[in-house]
């Protein structure tokens, strides 16, 4: 009785507890429901917001749905599909939108692990496994990937407990060393993987303390025990990152050291890794696709000679360039030739025409490894069908791979057998690709691709020799003849040689004929054939004809190459002579031009005047104000040839140095500054001097500017800022250092930005002595390592564009095109490490928007650079514009000459002077009168003419 009151006592508590808890949930329900009706407007909101969001994923999915529709072979559109399904949580049509994307295309690993941890979480609640190990087993065949195979063996572990599982989860684990155990970097955690999982085992068959194990669990200890030693041994045989750690690891874990054998095996591995370092080091500093770095690693291992490790460096390789054909035809053609391990071989050949589908080179090598591996008949068909619709660049592609396919079936065929269902079926193959050609081809390319038709020669040869069939031969050639051959020599000649092989005299003697009658490029040729040929085996009516017939066309032949010699030379006389009507034209145009330019009226002809006076250093009478006559006011531009400034006329000869006098006023100190080294041309040294230009011509200080910018090349000798008569800046100068090796360094300053400008840097070069000599050095031929990019908006920076292209292959250097002023004009040139890298950016970034801008890629070809008009080039002047001679850099703002057309005068012989004075120090008119010449003018004469105008 006791019992049982207590046992109604404890029941009537429960009921009282869970009376209290009932109140109290009730209570802290009210308290939500009122807390709540503060927020329910934010609440209402967010579920507006969201539902909005969600309508507009769900248009976008439905968008990407139908472009997929329309164009299954979008790679983007499957992957913005899949991570708008993901985002949105629709797990069912984010698996099926998983699966189209693996039938078509191979998955990256970070696509592949997302799915598979997905479908993992889902079979949680379904009790399948076998779904996801499935997925594995697709997963790890696209590439080789050590995190997959480590989440593969992991997974596997979960289902030790089924029967068979530990033996499963073993073999997981063995094709995972077998497969990626060699990495360098991430084989070590597969390995450690593999040892935790064999520990965990072990800790499971060890009896108890104090307690003798029997002889069966003995047995079992001994071999568990084996197994981690042998795991340990094989570890240490393979040079891997952090190899110490896990010697040092063993040695603890071995009760009786580590065996010599291993020692050794160890320490050849460490040399192994050692000559290795480097590669890995390089890959580690390296940008993606790292595909230089990785090509030395793969040169280097196939020096080496370790199939298994030239086996993993190519795939390591081609998970970061999986789209780069030549990476896959270097690794097949490797297992071809080397492992020719049959399943190794053609999944590797499955992969490569997965990832770049559009390489024909694949397609092609795929379907020879087929045939070298005896896959069945239906097989290789399939293979080539997929080739057909893989979408080649050209139209020659897709002769060359129905040539490989019709080469693999002639091997089929038993020519011994007069008809058999192989020949039957190489001939409907012929035909075929003939309508394909004609169809297909010429519709998408505008050619077949097939100009002389190699196909239907393949397929005549193979009639005459393998089924003496020459009807069909010659059937098959008039078709040749009738696609526009006939007018080709070796087409005839090709044609004449089957039927000399296989055929009859008759029909060669026809088919010569044909030849001297149609050919055009080769006549000669031909008609040499045919009478060699009748020498051999024809009458004397048949020689008669022969020569008769070749002597005819080669008349006609004759007559028509002169016509059209005749005809060009006409074509080319009229050429010239337009050109020689463009370039008077041109010359008409700048003289007057030049003549314009004289006219200008008022204050500024006045002091052009007076410059020239005190250019010609002549007496300039009560007019001349601006200082003494032997003292010029203007500024002379120094270069490599001397002095490069205003042209001076016939004649002239500086005053001595003497009798020249400072400038009057503070508009000629700044030149007067520099004359003294320009009047010392010892102190000056081209070989250790730059020339700057496009400076500004408002820069303020330039000396003090220019030298704060090139005081870090190397120790500065002079500045030499060029200046105007008036003072005025002329924005380029020249830096003299005191020792040439500062010159490379100058030069790197090339473009560098000095207050919103460019400045340009160049050597100083003589070209009166060095005429080849360029200042501009970018190449003008194509670059392929380089890219050219247009359309760029004009606020894009070198940062923006480096960061873009680097994503697509190691930038070696960006360079903005510009205008004089410095402002952009939208172009750039990317320089890449190689070529590979360059077509690769080509294909990704053509087409992509930058700010909006939607930009133009293509490969650096730029056109040749026009030399027509520039310094050095060898055109040709009219008698009124005398030929001058340049300095470096050309005519120059500076040289053009204000003294009008009509007074310029051709040089004259030695002993004759005009408006100077004479060698023997006669007077100017003196010398010209006695040369019979009329008489000269003096300066102000020349004024008085400018005035006039």
């Amino acid at each position: 009785m006791a019992a049982s009151s207590n046992a109604e006592q404890t029941q009537l508590q429960d009921m009282e507890e869970e009376d209290a808890g009932m109140e109290e949930r009730e209570m802290e329900s009210d308290e939500e429901e009122e807390e709540g009706m503060g927020v329910e407007n934010s609440d209402e909101d967010e579920e507006d917001d969201s539902s909005e969001d969600e309508k507009e994923n769900e248009a976008e999915i439905q968008r990407l749905e139908e472009q997929l529709s329309i164009n299954a072979f979008d790679y983007n559109c499957h992957v913005d599909l899949i991570k708008l399904l993901k985002q949105e949580g629709e797990l069912f049509r984010l698996r099926k939108a998983r699966q189209k994307m693996s039938e078509l295309f191979p998955l990256t690993e970070e696509i592949w692990l997302d799915w598979l941890k997905d479908e993992i979480r889902l079979t949680e609640e379904e009790p399948n496994r076998e779904k996801v190990y499935e997925l594995f087993e697709r997963a790890v065949k696209d590439y080789i990937c050590p995190d997959i195979w480590l989440e593969y063996a992991q997974y596997s572990i979960g289902g030790m407990g089924s029967p068979g599982g530990i033996d499963r989860v073993r073999s997981i684990f063995e094709r995972a060393v077998t497969a990626v155990g060699l990495h360098m970097t991430k084989g070590q955690m597969v390995w450690e993987a593999y040892r935790e999982f064999e520990n965990a085992i072990l800790s499971t068959v060890q009896p108890p303390p104090g307690r003798i194990p029997s002889r069966e669990e003995q047995e079992m200890l001994k071999t568990q025990l084996e197994r981690i030693h042998t795991l340990f041994r094989r570890q240490l045989a393979i040079p891997l990152m952090d190899m110490e750690g896990t010697y040092a690891e063993y040695e603890e874990w071995s009760e009786h050291g580590v065996p010599e054998t291993v020692v050794h095996q160890y320490k050849k591995a460490v040399q192994q890794m050692e000559k290795c370092k480097p590669f890995e080091e390089a890959l580690m500093v390296a940008e993606t696709p790292k595909l230089a770095e990785y090509q030395a690693y793969i040169d280097f291992e196939l020096k080496e000679g370790d199939p298994a490790r030239i086996q993993i460096t190519f795939e390591r390789a081609l998970s970061e360039n999986c789209l780069v054909p030549d990476m896959w035809a270097k690794y097949t053609t490797y297992l071809d030739r080397q492992l020719k391990f049959k399943d190794l071989v053609l999944s590797t050949h499955e992969r490569a025409v997965r990832n770049c589908p559009w390489t024909m080179g694949l397609w092609k090598s795929y379907l020879l490894a087929l045939e070298r591996h005896g896959a069945d008949h239906q097989t290789v068909s399939d293979v080539f069908e997929k080739a057909l619709n893989a979408g080649f660049i050209q139209a020659t592609d897709y002769v060359e791979i129905w040539q490989a396919y019709l080469d693999y079936l002639r091997r089929r065929v038993d020519f011994s057998k007069e008809s058999s269902k192989e020949l039957e079926e190489l001939r409907a193959a012929f035909s075929r690709s003939l309508d394909y050609m004609k169809h297909d081809v010429e519709e998408r390319f505008g050619e077949s691709g097939d100009p002389s038709c190699i196909i239907m020669q393949i397929w005549a040869r193979i009639e005459a020799l393998h089924c003496k069939n020459m009807q069909k031969a010659r059937e098959l050639w008039d078709s040749i003849m009738t696609k526009g051959n006939a007018k080709y020599a070796n087409m005839w000649l090709e044609y004449y040689n089957l039927e000399r092989s296989y055929g009859d005299s008759i029909h060669c003697r026809k088919a010569l004929h044909r030849a001297v009658q149609c050919t055009s490029d080769y006549p000669e040729h031909v008609c040499e054939v045919l009478l060699s040929f009748e020498r051999v085996e024809g009458s004397l009516e048949d020689w008669d004809f022969a020569v008769q017939k070749t002597e005819t066309r080669l008349n006609r032949i004759n007559e028509q190459r002169a016509k059209a010699a005749e005809k060009e030379a006409n074509l080319a006389r009229q050429e010239d002579e337009r050109a020689e009507q463009r370039r008077k034209a041109k010359v008409e145009k700048k003289a007057q031009k030049k003549v314009q330019k004289g006219t200008r009226a008022g204050e500024k002809r006045k002091a052009e005047q007076d410059d020239y006076q005190d250019e010609w250093n002549e007496d300039a009478g009560p007019k001349r104000h601006r200082g003494n006559a032997d003292q010029p006011t203007d500024e002379y531009m120094e270069t490599e040839t001397g002095l490069f400034g205003k042209a001076t006329p016939p004649g002239y000869k500086p005053a001595p140095p003497a009798t020249k006098k400072a400038p009057q006023g503070a508009a000629a100190a700044a030149p007067s500054a520099h004359r003294q080294n320009e009047d010392n041309p010892e102190l000056r040294n081209d070989n250790s001097s730059v020339f700057v230009s496009n400076l500004a011509y408002t820069l303020e200080e330039p000396e003090a500017k220019l030298r704060t910018l090139f005081e870090t090349c190397g120790p500065i000798k002079q500045i030499r800022p060029i200046f105007t008569g008036k003072g005025s800046f002329r924005g380029y100068g020249y830096i003299q250092f005191e020792s040439p090796v500062s010159v490379p360094e100058a030069l790197k300053l090339d473009r560098r930005d000095v207050e919103g400008r460019p400045v340009f840097v160049s050597p100083c070069v003589d070209k009166n002595k060095n005429p080849d000599f360029k200042v501009f050095k970018y190449n003008t031929m194509m670059e392929k390592h380089k890219i050219f990019i247009s359309g760029l908006p004009f606020s894009c920076t070198k940062e923006q564009l480096a960061e873009i292209s680097k994503n697509h292959g190691t930038v070696k250097e960006v360079r903005l095109v510009t205008y004089r002023s410095g402002k952009p004009k939208g172009l750039a040139y990317v320089e890449f490490a190689d070529e590979t890298q360059a077509s690769q950016a080509v294909l990704k970034m053509d087409g992509i928007e930058v700010e909006g801008n939607k930009i133009s890629v293509a490969i650096s070809n730029p056109p040749r650079r026009n030399t027509i008009d520039k310094p050095g080039s060898s055109r040709p002047t009219g008698d009124a514009m005398p030929r001058q001679v340049y300095g470096a850099r050309g005519k120059g703002r500076t040289q053009l000459s204000m003294l009008p057309r009509s007074l310029h005068r051709q040089s004259v012989p030695a002993g004759k002077v005009e408006n100077g004075s004479a060698a023997d120090g006669e007077p100017a008119s003196a010398a010209g009168n006695a040369a019979g010449e009329p008489k000269q003018l003096s300066n102000s004469d020349f004024a008085k003419m400018l005035l006039n105008m």
